[in-house]
């Protein structure tokens, strides 16, 4: 892990009247709408939440050149921890914090695992960096419009440290996936799902709680200080952090098993209602 300082971001005085220190959001199918908006009821929550003292730190799966974007034109100015925990990011400065790279060889061997169990794997990987490219192998299929990079030779893959590896089976659920990708390779690396058609290789024992304990701790924020959001299992460590975890409707049902409470849906304001009953 690298570290290039320490960061001092607004809004982390007392709460005040608002029960929380610390509001941790996923991004996908949770702060973000379907439409990959934020709603103006939610943002307006949130505002007066960090009014009232309490800090918003970001808790995504993307690594940061697939946040970025989305940060600016929140005008969205603080930490936010990326790639499944992977990176501290200063979205004010445009600065990587911190960062955790995959090992490459354990990576080779949790894959040759997996796919002796599975069959052949469509493949991709995110780079390291503020500028890390997403490669993207052939038969793998990228939701929406984020920017990647095809490659067809598989040593393209090894050859700049990597945040993770994306997985998909031209057969399997992402929830057999996952469960196959744990049995055959547990021990050499973390498995998460994180949203549909996404299946991650994780350096082994890194999670959402590790990067925000990481952004946490430099706004001197603790986990008793803290409420979370989340809608996907790769949120299951987060709430096990957090004080409260609070899943959305539209949340996987391994998520909603373990949430303190669940809350509308990511498309019916469902971060800004509890939000507001707090405030109230």
């Amino acid at each position: 892990m690298t570290d290039t300082g320490t960061a001092t971001v607004p809004g982390t005085g007392p709460a005040g009247g608002f029960p929380y220190r610390l509001i941790a959001t996923d991004l996908d199918g949770t702060l973000l709408r379907a439409d990959d908006t934020v709603s103006q009821r939610t943002r307006d929550a949130l505002a007066a939440a960090t009014a009232a003292g309490a800090a918003h730190i970001v808790v995504t799966g993307r690594a940061v050149p697939w946040t970025r974007h989305i940060l600016d034109d929140l005008g969205y100015d603080g930490l936010a921890v990326c790639g499944q925990g992977a990176q501290v990011y200063h979205a004010g400065e445009h600065r990587l914090l911190t960062s955790v790279t995959l090992d490459r060889q354990l990576a080779g061997v949790a894959l040759a695992k997996i796919e002796a169990e599975t069959g052949p794997l469509y493949l991709a990987a995110s780079r390291d960096g503020l500028e890390g490219d997403v490669l993207v192998g052939p038969g793998y299929a990228v939701g929406g419009d984020l920017p990647a990079v095809p490659f067809t030779d598989a040593s393209d893959l090894w050859s700049a440290p990597l945040n993770k590896i994306y997985i998909q089976h031209p057969n399997l659920s992402d929830d057999e996936l996952a469960e196959a990708a744990r049995r055959a390779a547990g021990g050499f690396v973390t498995v998460v799902m994180a949203g549909a058609g996404v299946v991650e290789l994780l350096p082994l024992g890194l999670s959402k709680a590790t990067g925000l304990s990481l952004a946490a701790r430099r706004l001197g924020l603790k986990a008793a200080d803290t409420i979370a959001f989340g809608d996907m299992p790769n949120d299951i460590p987060m709430f096990g952090w957090a004080a409260r975890g609070v899943a959305m409707a539209n949340a996987h049902v391994e998520l909603k098993a373990v949430a303190d409470e669940v809350t509308s849906s990511n498309d019916e304001d469902g971060i800004a209602i509890v939000l507001e009953r707090l405030a109230a």
